[in-house]
Parts: structure tokens; C-alpha cells; sequence
């Protein structure tokens, strides 16, 4: 073969080889520059701007920074959609993360006749055991539900003071739920009156933390009214309710109104359950506008039985008219006695048992009595209700008295009983009650309690006044007024210790069973027991001791069952001096226990109460002189 055949053939094959070369290079770079621009725009799609993509032959690298772990994982998911997922090279990282929220500590707490259960999550250093064995102390054997989590995190600020808040209200709520949080206590409850969820309402403000959002709802059901009563007269005095009762708020919107119209002031009605008929608004307002039209007289509605006593001045011919209008006005269900009373004959001797109370309880009979065992009874049963000591009988046995003597004596005493002081008047026609007392239904009460002793028919007045100093409620001293009676009692006789020692001395008990007195009295006090000391001795002992005596005296409190779990005892030693250390009086001055309201901040405060005063001049025990400082 010639030489220049072999060279064609040479140069055909070099020719096809350098071609390929270059159609595989151009494929190559295409194949890169499509899978990095499909890459790039598909992450670009969903947002993830941040990475980089570089295609080197095949292989497809992904670098850059994701914001988190899910997003580089959603990064490389997208990238495998593209091209084959073995391409993908990762190079990414993932931004350096902040430390981890902690979680909201919360606890919710539901107890009720069936057992109490405790659910949430609290922080580590709580202790649960102390918390678990509070509740078990409060259910008793129906058992504490614990579904309590923990949490190994820092207690927020607040935490620990609204736990121990709780903890306390618990006592005083058997049918309720709390739900705390750090720096919040919400308290939703049911009481059995008005009077005490005021009264509890009350409590739980006085004794809450200062820095503690408190949040209550506590409600309390109608009451029960047996019999359903309403009385109302209309004198020279002017008109006014003995009682009123309602089914409903609009029920009492509109008896209310008929007695203003009749020229009561400021009325008040209550709304409770017992109504013996849908349509009693109809029958009271009917029987106030009957009474109106007289003039003068008294109205008793008791369930369905209705009373019209009117004035002696009436006319025979006006008393007709209204009581017929009255009785077609009257529902069906209600029956309707109506009475003219006879003037009586002044010269007769008077036939009445009076009872008189007086605001120290003393109590007095006197008057006359159907037979031996009325005056026997009526004065047992003014023992009973008012002490055995406090009662004086000069009562005597008559004729000729009416046959419901009894019940009527025996009635108006315990009616009596209701008030704080008062003096009542048993006559044949009448019962006549009158005083003073704390509790705004007790007319209402004692109205009702007359209306179902004495039976249809039976005429009685009741004049009882409302006083707040007298109120249960409104009458709780407070805090500050607490923390002064203290003060009064610790400036007749001062706690002292044993020298040297946290132990009260036998003399103090007497000082401590007066001040233990009044707390309870006042109810549970956010107090902080603060011991104090002289400069003598070394600081470090005299602020043990100072602690120790403040924890004796909360523990001589505890012995005579003061509730103290809004007590705290804290020691300061030698600080805060009142006196010159260097005198003998003024170290006996420094020596002292002082007893203050845990407050918020409060700058300048002057009600200390000191009750501490030393036995001797030092509390230094007797040692071996080694040339030493005494210890205080």
C-alpha cells in the first residue's frame, strides 16, 4: 500500500477523533450549565436564595448556610428532584442555633367533692414532694390525682411566691379550680352565699403577694327561700320592706319599682329559687298597690298566702273597695286574707312577753306566760341560743292567754337571736320585732322565719337596721389595724428569751397567747418575723441567733394553731440598730423580734411592733472569762 493511502487513512481517523473530542467536551458543558441553572432556579423557587450551586461534569455541589437543619435536608430534597440525587454533592452548613426557649411552667389545680387532681409543669427545684404531700393534707382520704411534669429549667421570677399562694388559698376553696403561673393565681370557685364569697373575696385579696396578679371568680347561687317571702308597710315613718323576695331580676325590677311608687327609699329585693308561682311579680306588685291605696297597713306574702292588715284609721267603705279589687287582681293560685283592725280598749291590762338583747348578749324575759312549762322552755331555749349566763327570766304565769302563746314566744325568741341587739314584743295581735344587726337579709330572713312559724294570718312587724360596724365582712380589721393591735399588746407585755438562747421564756406565753389571738382574728397576714440583736459577740453567731428566735417565736404560733403559711421568719442580727450599742439600754433595745406586712418596696415604713425585751441586760451566758467578746 502506498504510503500516501496510509496517510489519508491516519488523518481521517485524527480528523474523527479530534471531532469527538470536541462534541464531547460541548455535551459535557451543556449537561453541566443545564443541571446547574435546573438546580438553582428550583431552589430559587421555593425561597431558598442562600445557596450556591456549581455543576463540575456530573456531579452537582450544593454550599451555603442554611437557617436551620429542616431547611438544608428541604434543600438537598429539591436538588435530588432535579438531577439524579447520587449527583448532588453536600457542602452546606447550618447557622449556629440560640439556646432553647424555656417552657411556660403552669399548674392547674381542680378540686371539688370527689378528690382533688394537680396537672402541669414546674420547674426542677420545686420541691414536688412538699407540693404533693400539701394536697394530700387537703383531700384527706379521697387522694390527690399528681400529673405533675418537670422541667430542668430556672423558675421564672414569681414562680415560688404564687405556688405558695396557691398552696394557702387551697384551704379555703373546697369546690374550685386555680391556675398558676409565675406572677399569677386565677381562682374560679362556688361559695354558698353572697356573704361568703365576700368574706372570701376578701380574704384572698388580704393575703395575696403584692407582686402577684390576682384574678378571681367566685360565684355564689341564689339563695334558697323557704317560704317565699315578701312583706311590706307602709306607716307614718313612710313605707319599706321587712323583706322581698324574687325569682328573677326582672321580678324584683318591678316590685321594687311598685314600692317606690309607694314612697319606699333605696329598696332591696332578693333574688333567689323557691317561687311558688310563675306569676309572683304579679301578685306582689298587685298587693304594694293595694296597700297603697289605703294609706297605711302592712302587706305578708308567704308562697301563696297573702296578709292585708290595714291601719285602724281605714274606712269600712274604702277597705271593701280595694281588698275586692285586690282579690279579682290576684293570680288564681294565691289566697288572700284581709284584715280591719277594732280600736282596742286602752284600760285594759297589757297581755305581752318581751324579750330584750343587748349588744354585750345579755339577754331578759319578762312579761307573762300561758303556764309553768312555757316559762321553763322559753328560758332554756334563750340559754341555749344566747348562754347559759346570759340570761335573766322574770317572766309570770297567767290565764287567758291566746292558745299559739307558745309557738309565738318561742319564735320571737329565736327570731331575736338573729340580731346583734333588739327587743321583742309578744302581744295576742301582734309580734313586734326591732334592733340592729351585720347581716342585710336578716330581715328578710327573720320575715320569713315569723311568716312559717305563726301561720296565714298571723300580724307581725319587724323594724331591723343594718349597721356595717356590725357586718362580719365589712368589719374584718385590716392588715395594718392588725399589725397595731399587736403593737398594743406587745407595750403591756414584751417576749422575752432565755439568755443566750432561742427559747421563750416561760414569762412571754401569756404575750404570745394574746398576739396568737389576733392574728387569728384577723386571718391569714402576709408577715415576715424579723429577729434583731445587739453588736456583742461575733456577726456570724449573732445572725444565727437572731434567726433562731424569729423561727421560735413562728413556731409558738404554730402551737396555737395560727395558720402560717404567709409567714416568713428571717433573721438579721447586729443591722438595722434602734439604739446606741454602746449603752446597756440601747443593746436591750437592739435585742427585739419586730413583726411586718411583706410588702412591696415600702420605703420609710414606721409600724414596727417590737415584742421582744430582754430578761436580763445581755443574753450573754454565763462562761469562764477568757478575754473574749461575749456571744449575744
Amino acid at each position: 500500500m502506498r504510503l500516501s493511502s496510509l496517510l489519508t487513512i491516519f488523518l481521517t481517523f485524527a480528523a474523527a477523533a479530534v471531532i469527538s473530542l470536541v462534541a464531547a467536551n460541548f455535551s459535557v458543558r451543556l449537561i453541566e450549565e443545564t443541571s446547574e441553572i435546573s438546580v438553582r432556579d428550583a431552589l430559587d423557587d421555593k425561597g431558598m436564595t442562600w445557596a450556591e450551586v456549581e455543576a463540575n461534569g456530573l456531579k452537582v455541589s450544593m454550599s451555603g448556610t442554611a437557617p436551620t437543619e429542616a431547611v438544608r435536608f428541604s434543600a438537598l430534597s429539591t436538588a435530588g428532584g432535579v438531577v439524579d440525587a447520587a449527583r448532588v454533592i453536600d457542602e452546606m452548613s447550618v447557622a449556629a442555633q440560640e439556646a432553647i426557649a424555656p417552657p411556660k411552667f403552669s399548674v392547674e389545680i381542680l378540686r371539688n367533692d370527689s378528690g382533688l387532681s394537680v396537672i402541669g409543669l414546674i420547674p426542677a427545684a420545686t420541691d414536688r414532694d412538699y407540693v404533693v404531700s400539701r394536697f394530700n393534707s387537703l383531700s384527706g382520704s379521697t387522694g390527690v390525682t399528681d400529673l405533675l411534669e418537670t422541667a430542668d429549667y430556672p423558675a421564672p421570677d414569681g414562680w415560688d411566691r404564687a405556688l405558695d399562694f396557691a398552696l394557702s388559698a387551697m384551704s379555703k376553696l373546697p369546690r374550685a379550680k386555680v391556675s398558676v403561673e409565675a406572677k399569677r393565681v386565677a381562682i374560679t370557685a362556688i361559695t354558698d352565699s353572697a356573704v361568703a364569697k365576700a368574706r372570701l373575696e376578701q380574704d384572698l385579696r388580704r393575703t395575696a403577694p403584692s407582686d402577684i396578679r390576682l384574678i378571681l371568680d367566685i360565684a355564689a347561687p341564689r339563695p334558697v327561700i323557704t317560704p317565699f317571702t315578701t312583706r311590706f308597710q307602709i306607716t307614718e315613718d313612710g313605707a319599706r320592706f321587712d323583706a322581698c323576695s324574687a325569682d328573677t331580676d326582672a321580678a324584683a325590677n318591678r316590685i321594687l319599682a311598685a314600692a317606690v311608687g309607694a314612697g319606699a327609699v333605696n329598696p332591696r329585693c332578693t333574688v333567689g329559687l323557691g317561687v311558688p308561682s310563675p306569676r309572683w311579680a304579679d301578685a306582689v306588685t298587685a298587693s304594694i298597690n293595694a296597700l297603697t291605696e289605703l294609706g297605711a297597713g302592712a302587706i305578708t306574702i308567704a308562697d301563696a298566702d297573702i296578709t292585708l292588715v290595714a291601719s285602724e284609721d281605714t274606712s269600712q267603705a274604702d277597705f271593701d273597695t280595694v281588698i275586692g279589687e285586690l282579690e279579682s287582681a290576684l293570680p288564681d293560685v294565691f289566697a288572700l286574707q284581709a284584715k280591719l283592725p277594732q280600736a282596742q280598749d286602752l284600760n285594759a291590762g297589757p297581755q305581752e312577753f318581751t324579750a330584750t338583747l343587748n349588744p354585750e348578749g345579755q339577754v331578759q324575759l319578762r312579761g307573762r306566760v300561758s303556764d309553768e312549762a312555757l316559762r321553763e322552755l322559753s328560758t332554756s331555749y334563750a340559754k341555749a341560743r344566747f348562754g347559759s349566763t346570759k340570761v335573766y327570766t322574770a317572766t309570770r304565769v297567767v290565764e287567758g292567754l291566746p292558745a299559739d302563746w307558745t309557738t309565738r314566744v318561742l319564735a320571737g325568741i329565736e327570731a331575736l337571736g338573729m340580731l346583734s341587739n333588739g327587743a321583742l314584743r309578744v302581744a295576742p295581735e301582734t309580734l313586734d320585732l326591732s334592733g340592729n344587726t351585720g347581716n342585710p337579709d336578716a330581715s328578710t330572713k327573720i320575715s320569713a322565719l315569723l311568716a312559717g312559724k305563726l301561720g296565714e294570718g298571723a300580724e307581725f312587724n319587724v323594724d331591723v337596721t343594718y349597721l356595717e360596724k356590725l357586718d362580719p365582712v365589712l368589719g374584718l380589721p385590716t392588715p395594718d389595724e392588725c399589725v397595731a393591735e399587736i403593737t398594743a399588746i406587745a407595750t403591756k407585755g414584751k417576749i422575752v428569751f432565755e439568755p443566750g438562747s432561742a427559747t421563750i421564756d416561760a414569762s412571754a406565753l401569756g404575750t404570745m397567747d394574746d398576739i396568737a389571738q389576733i392574728i387569728k382574728e384577723c386571718g391569714e397576714l402576709p408577715l415576715e418575723i424579723q429577729g434583731y440583736t445587739d453588736s456583742q459577740g461575733r456577726e456570724e453567731m449573732n445572725l444565727a441567733l437572731s434567726q433562731s428566735r424569729a423561727e421560735s417565736v413562728l413556731n409558738e404560733l404554730r402551737a396555737r394553731r395560727v395558720l402560717t403559711g404567709s409567714f416568713k421568719a428571717v433573721g438579721y442580727g447586729e443591722d438595722n440598730p434602734i439604739a446606741d450599742n454602746k449603752t446597756a439600754d440601747g443593746r436591750e433595745a437592739n435585742r427585739r423580734i419586730e413583726f411586718r406586712l411583706i410588702q412591696p418596696e415600702v420605703v420609710d415604713d414606721p409600724d414596727q411592733t417590737t415584742l421582744e425585751s430582754p430578761a436580763e441586760d445581755s443574753d450573754t451566758p454565763a462562761t469562764e472569762s477568757t478575754g473574749e467578746s461575749p456571744t449575744e
